[in-house]
């Protein structure tokens, strides 16, 4: 295949595991890749594997197209622009007209599961950025990431540190799959040379309910963890008082609502069919990541 294939926020945790298993996992030539980011001293790495390095700036359409020339399959990873409303939004649709303006023949994109019928703060955003995918008239991939098992990570030593986890789930249950798993099937689906469109939603086998999720993590950690149960303004005041900024609150108790209402409660096999291999649990990625379980210490306080 010989493909140019371009991925935005290269320098993000997702992009460097992306391009990662594009080269390792599934031997694209390092030249074949090109790695775009607002700040391309960051590539520097990359840059030395051979991986051609660009400035993508989603706030610069003009700048975009010029980036997006001489691609044929570029991956949109969503931006992390949650703190203004509607600017994500804006970003992703600038990107998108500004590939149809550079040729590119196909479009991946990084989405939620089910953002039609969600409760989460950024559904709309994504939404909206599948609907400008597909009247673009590009040849297109979805793929809709569940909760990474790594957001947990955030929280719960601090959760097991307390010996509490203040949670507004109720009996709601979640499908979650690790960050690095999302990326193993994202560089499956880029190196695949499809010109097919299709939507995949990405999950773990099982879906689990806070207590199992809670259980989970203390065996991992070797540490008691009890579930409290709280409602959305109580578990809101509760971030905020962490200080957690105001649309990060929000965001998180919004997904708390999503889960409760069973809309996150969604299994696929998707992962599988991209990559012929079983996503990662919950256990073995908390068995994994153990020390960052129990250290101590820990920012973020919610």
């Amino acid at each position: 295949m010989s493909e140019t294939i371009l991925v935005t926020g290269a320098a993000g945790q997702l992009g460097q595991r992306v391009i990662h298993h594009l080269i390792e996992t599934y031997k694209v030539a390092p030249g074949q890749i090109i790695a775009a980011t607002r700040s391309p001293e960051k590539l520097a790495e990359l840059a030395n594997k051979g991986v051609v390095t660009r400035k993508a700036d989603f706030d610069d359409a003009a700048g975009l197209e010029k980036a997006f020339a001489g691609v044929d399959r570029l991956l949109i990873i969503s931006t992390d622009a949650l703190d203004t409303p509607g600017k994500r939004l804006a970003q992703h649709k600038a990107a998108v007209a500004a590939a149809a303006k550079a040729g590119v023949k196909h479009i991946a994109y990084t989405s939620m599961p089910a953002p039609d019928d969600s409760l989460v703060t950024f559904a709309p955003d994504h939404l909206g950025s599948e609907n400008a995918i597909k009247a673009s008239g590009l040849a297109y991939t979805i793929i809709r990431d569940a909760w990474y098992h790594d957001n947990y990570l955030h929280s719960m030593p601090h959760n097991l540190q307390a010996g509490k986890w203040y949670s507004a789930t109720g009996d709601g249950k979640v499908s979650t799959i690790s960050r690095d798993d999302c990326a193993l099937a994202i560089a499956a689906a880029l190196a695949s040379g499809t010109s097919d469109s299709a939507t995949y939603t990405l999950t773990g086998a099982t879906s689990l309910n806070n207590r199992q999720i809670a259980a989970i993590a203390a065996e991992a950690a070797g540490k008691p963890l009890e579930v409290v149960d709280v409602n959305d303004e109580q578990l809101g005041q509760g971030l905020r008082g962490a200080g957690l900024p105001g649309f990060v609150a929000d965001m998180l108790v919004s997904a708390d609502a999503n889960i409760r209402a069973g809309k996150f409660d969604i299994v696929t096999e998707d992962f599988t069919k991209l990559t012929g291999r079983q996503p990662q649990s919950l256990k073995d990625f908390f068995v994994a990541h153990k020390a960052a379980l129990t250290a101590s210490g820990n920012a973020g306080g919610h």
